[in-house]
């Protein structure tokens, strides 16, 4: 997350201005860290303080003071302190004398970039999921100790500003909210480039011989997406550190951060993780520009206490994802082939939604509190009315790079454009300013009609002749059936999964997900497998019923068999001299 800039140094205020927090880990085995934080020269009656709500780089509610427990407040000389809760998510101490320490239990067992976990092998810790803070206290500077005695082995790993020893610090609240820790017996390497230190900490059990191979692709991701935009960030204190832990223990999870970022997921190096994760670093270093520099207004600053929204997800997400696997394929990782096979998933999860009927990218982009890892009990209806914005903002992207390479144009200068103009000198944007610029790079009317096509409405691009011209082929699987039903075993039953989408056999036919098969064309179905079987030999027109069971009440649908809606995207192998051209220079290294 982006900070003002006059805020990125260290505060130069007294000693007696810091707020002063320290952790150790003394029951790891359960989970379990002890927190303390000294707050002085408190000047109002009643002081208060509180756990986060949201987490830089996630757009949700999370509720992480229900992992804190054994609270406690006192002043300096020990004497316990009166304390009530004004909400479930704070603490308000009173008849203090300036000076009060607080003390807490922290419970911590998931590792990924939006939560902490604590145990024997780790201290993986995201800031706002472990400590508490002071809304009124924002802009004074925090020092931190580790205390890792109980775990002699560990290291500390961090974007923080280092001391001394394990101790920390960071100029402000924002700041020290944005800079995940890992500590551990973790190995770490790093390389310079364009006068930046780059680090890559790995906490893995696989070899040194897998981490040097692995480190050498993360090298080559770096340097790729160095060259869309010209140079890399001046990151803060000359550094920027990758916190990989790829444990078993762990959740699989990406989470940007200004000068660093988390990598997490059970599958080791050793394990599949060579191939499965190196996607990851791909999209949260891209992240170092797009959303940490180039930063929606509507999410500056961050707010701890609610969820953040923001209209330009699309666009800081979106575009970052279609980044991802075209930095793999520049950087010579990924081939040509399996790239442009790999954009068949996103292209048609956006493309054959019923939800462009709802929302644009905008509007997609508000969903974001809702689906970002959120949880909610009741049942919702996504397969009808969401896209991601992750998804919906690639595919838009890669629209936008091919519209302006047939002006002799691309979506590297404009990204680059974008950076010089809003990224580098951190001034927040509004969507309109990226049309503008748009705009002012490529024609205003180019510009006008991308945003009032794809942007303000969810239009499809001409994608055949854009794909044409870089020897692909796009054509529809219309020739194939489909029905709209997916199922499973469930004890004895064949049981519908989905809400079916809107248009399809299912829907028309009044299937709806819950709904137990039980013949199709007169034969039963006694599981998934024969259900599969026998679906799979349909042909598109084709009229059949189904029976099926739902609410208590058996029914028989007569129903057409629908057109497969998906598209097939491919390496098109009669390619002209000229179309290969023009692929291998939008597709090859820089």
């Amino acid at each position: 997350m982006r900070l003002p800039l006059l805020l990125l140094f260290v505060c130069t205020i007294g000693f007696a201005q810091q707020n002063r927090y320290s952790i150790s880990f003394e029951n790891a085995l359960h989970h379990e860290a002890k927190i303390h934080i000294e707050f002085p020269e408190i000047k109002t009656d009643t002081f208060t303080v509180r756990m986060s709500r949201s987490s830089p780089g996630r757009y949700a509610i999370h509720e992480f003071a229900k992992n804190v427990y054994d609270f406690k407040a006192t002043d300096s000389k020990g004497k316990q302190l009166e304390v009530f809760r004004p909400d479930p998510y704070s603490w308000a101490i009173t008849n203090h004398s300036g000076i009060v320490n607080i003390e807490y239990t922290l419970f911590a067992n998931r590792g990924d970039g939006t939560y902490s976990q604590i145990d024997p092998t780790h201290a993986h810790l995201n800031m706002p999921a472990t400590f508490m803070f002071a809304e009124s206290l924002q802009d004074r500077a925090i020092e931190i100790d580790y205390n890792t005695e109980s775990q002699p082995n560990w290291k500390v790993a961090t974007q923080l500003k280092h001391i001394k020893g394990n101790t920390y610090t960071a100029p402000n609240l924002q700041y020290f909210m944005d800079s995940p820790t890992e500590i551990s017996n973790f190995r770490m390497e790093k390389f310079e480039l364009d006068g930046k230190t780059i680090r890559f900490v790995l906490h893995d059990p696989s070899s040194d011989e897998l981490f040097e191979e692995y480190f050498q692709k993360v090298k080559k991701i770096v340097e790729q997406e160095m060259n869309v935009y010209g140079e890399l960030p001046n990151f803060d204190y000359g550094e920027y550190t990758f916190l990989a832990c790829y444990m078993p223990n762990v959740s699989g999870d990406g989470m940007e951060h200004r000068n660093s970022t988390i990598l997490t997921d059970t599958e080791t190096l050793a394990n599949g993780g060579m191939e499965g994760n190196i996607g990851t670093v791909s999209h949260e270093f891209f992240h170092a520009w797009n959303v940490e520099r180039i930063r929606p207004k509507s999410l500056e600053p961050f707010d701890f206490t609610k969820a953040n929204m923001s209209g330009a997800l699309w666009f800081a997400e979106g575009f970052t994802s279609y980044y991802t696997n075209l930095i793999l394929c520049r950087a010579g990782i990924i081939s040509a082939e399996d790239y442009i096979n790999g954009l068949n998933g996103s292209f048609n999860y956006v493309w054959t939604s019923p939800a462009l009927q709802y929302f644009n990218p905008i509007e997609m982009s508000y969903q974001a509190p809702f689906v970002d890892a959120a949880t909610s009990l009741d049942p919702v209806n996504r397969e009808n009315t969401f896209i991601s914005y992750y998804s919906y903002g690639s595919v838009l992207g890669l629209a936008l790079d091919l519209q302006l390479r047939e002006n002799n144009l691309n979506l590297d200068d404009f990204m680059k454009l974008v950076w010089e103009t809003y990224g580098k000198p951190e001034k927040p944007y509004v969507v309109k300013d990226i049309e503008n610029l748009l705009k002012e790079y490529a024609g205003k009317s180019f510009g006008k009609s991308f945003f009032n096509k794809y942007i303000y409405n969810s239009k499809m691009p001409e994608y055949e002749p854009l794909l044409a011209k870089m020897g692909i082929n796009i054509s529809r699987k219309s020739k194939e059936s489909d029905l709209g039903i997916s199922v499973e075993n469930k004890d004895s039953l064949v049981v519908m999964t989905n809400n079916p989408k809107i248009g399809t056999s299912a829907y028309k036919g009044g299937l709806d997900k819950g709904a137990e098969i039980i013949s199709v064309n007169d034969t039963l179905i006694k599981n998934k497998e024969e259900f599969n079987n026998i679906t799979s030999t349909l042909k598109p027109g084709e009229k059949i019923s189904i029976k099926f069971k739902n609410y208590g009440e058996e029914k028989t649908a007569e129903v057409t068999v629908g057109k497969n809606p998906s598209y097939e995207i491919k390496v098109n192998p009669d390619a002209k001299k000229k179309e290969v051209e023009n692929r291998e220079k939008w597709l090859s290294k820089k």
